[in-house]
């Protein structure tokens, strides 16, 4: 027994600095702060591990949801990536999370990009930033404020844009049924389900308050007060005219095989449609889920959580981070 015990201890300790090792990442990271429209926000500053700089930075958009600076670690693989290939990576808390002051939910997509113009403006103010060479990275979400930010920003080096929408209604859509596919409903329920859409989407064509909404539909989805304004504010937003607006700007778009949030096929035609064939380039990851994860990783939940704990860099789905390094170094070098 106690030499069991004794193997037990060793394998405990082994785990653990494999652990440890395998969640240090080669970069220094400072907390920084920002005061944008009266309220502070709190991020982070990844640098390379070494040097004095001046170097290139990739401005982190978020999606959706409460998301914090480091959007709980998901961030410093791709951190990391991008240090190896010379550029920091700034990412600031949303309002309301990790320190940083208000409420997300009050935001619309013009008040987003305004809050990422702000912290491209603060970077640009470091000595250890190179102002000419700052892009945006952003996902889901971040796909009706990129553009917005690009088509203001003409000295922005690059943009990438990963799992993004073009239509927040046609995405919606898209997103319902896909799902409905995925959990195997029928006819009856897909029927129903648009059905209580239409609802919900005529509630928010005349105004509805949130007290209608519970009147009318319920407690649907968990919807609350705050969510429900976040919707009305946004729900019409569409990216493909502020993408006209940005043509000049390279931008990578990434796209996932099983993405049940976002018609990836609709956003590549979009873009193609719009963009330059020149600054626009396209990559697929078959594979992988709206969040870049493996399609098979992410089904298994036990799976997913050891990887996030012993191996988190391998979450993503293969060539994801090589293949971000490797877009901003030929834009550097270009």
């Amino acid at each position: 027994m106690a030499w069991a015990l004794v193997g037990l201890l060793l394998t405990a300790a082994g785990l653990g600095g494999v652990t440890v090792w395998q969640n240090t990442y080669a970069l220094r990271e400072e907390k920084v702060s920002l005061r944008h429209d009266g309220a502070l926000l709190e991020g982070v500053l990844a640098l390379p591990e070494r040097g004095e700089g001046p170097f290139g930075l990739v401005v982190f958009v978020h999606g959706d949801g409460p998301v914090d600076a480091t959007h709980e670690t998901y961030y410093r693989p791709l951190w990391e990536s991008f240090a190896r290939a010379g550029y920091a990576s700034l990412s600031f808390s949303k309002p309301g999370v990790g320190g940083s002051e208000g409420d997300w939910l009050e935001q619309s997509m013009d008040d987003r990009a305004e809050e990422t113009l702000a912290a491209v403006a603060w970077a640009r103010g470091r000595p250890d930033i190179d102002g000419r060479r700052v892009g945006l990275w952003g996902a889901s979400q971040a796909g009706w404020v990129l553009p917005k930010v690009a088509a203001r920003d003409g000295r922005l080096q690059f943009v990438i844009a990963v799992s993004p929408a073009v239509n927040w209604l046609r995405q919606g859509r898209y997103n319902l049924l896909a799902e409905l596919d995925r959990d195997g409903a029928s006819a009856q329920d897909k029927e129903a389900a648009l059905r209580r859409r239409e609802t919900v989407l005529d509630l928010l064509k005349h105004g509805g308050t949130f007290a209608r909404y519970r009147a009318v539909v319920g407690d649907g989805d968990g919807m609350t007060a705050g969510r429900w304004a976040f919707i009305a504010r946004n729900y019409r937003a569409d990216a493909t005219g502020d993408l006209a607006a940005m043509r000049g700007t390279p931008l990578l778009l990434v796209l996932a095989g099983h993405d049940v949030n976002v018609d990836v096929a609709e956003t590549e035609a979009v873009y193609r449609a719009t963009l330059p064939a020149a600054s626009l380039t396209v990559v697929h990851y078959p594979a992988a889920t709206h969040s870049l994860v493996d399609h098979d990783l992410e089904s298994s939940s036990w799976r997913l959580a050891a990887t996030a704990v012993l191996t988190p860099r391998r979450l993503y789905a293969d060539g994801f981070l090589a293949d971000q390094a490797r877009f901003v170094q030929q834009i550097a070098s270009g």
